[in-house]
């Protein structure tokens, strides 16, 4: 396949960084809105943060994602990178697909439930808030791998 110029790769990556820069400030309002959640006794507080949620979780939380992945799949196909040339790549594109179940799945029903469902509030906020942190940690994660590229170059078989 046919390697990107200095420039486009440059502009590949700004996009990259920007949608993880976004994925990771929704990631803080999500931490916010959850722990104002299981604090609050005023019903229409705690409804008013997972409605929130809710409308993050189908449309920033799923941009941000469908953005980040696309453009790493990129990076890694139009660069020297490759997706399975590098441990770290490796184990980001794992992490991404658990962000993606998490994101895509998770936090859209677990905010969901939360809204239509107030008789077992607490299941499901335990859930997202398992969620959330699940989240969190994939993608501060993904940023350490990116920053340090841990692990090397994989071996080729002989």
């Amino acid at each position: 396949m046919k390697k990107i110029t200095l420039q486009q790769r440059r502009i590949l990556l700004l996009l990259h960084i920007l949608f993880a820069a976004i994925m990771f400030g929704v990631q803080v309002v999500f931490i916010i809105l959850a722990l104002t959640a299981s604090v609050t006794d005023d019903p229409d507080v705690l409804h008013a943060c997972y409605s929130i949620m809710h409308l993050l979780a189908d449309s920033s939380v799923r941009a941000s994602t469908i953005g980040t992945t696309v453009t790493g799949i990129a990076l890694s196909m139009l660069t020297s990178w490759g997706l399975f040339r590098y441990y770290w790549v490796i184990a980001k594109e794992a992490l991404t697909f658990v962000a993606i179940l998490i994101g895509f799945i998770g936090l859209h029903e677990w905010t969901l439930r939360g809204i239509s469902d107030h008789g077992s509030l607490t299941v499901h906020h335990t859930w997202l808030m398992v969620g959330i942190t699940l989240q969190t940690l994939s993608i501060i994660i993904m940023y350490m791998l990116s920053v340090w590229k841990p692990g090397g170059k994989r071996k080729t078989p002989a």
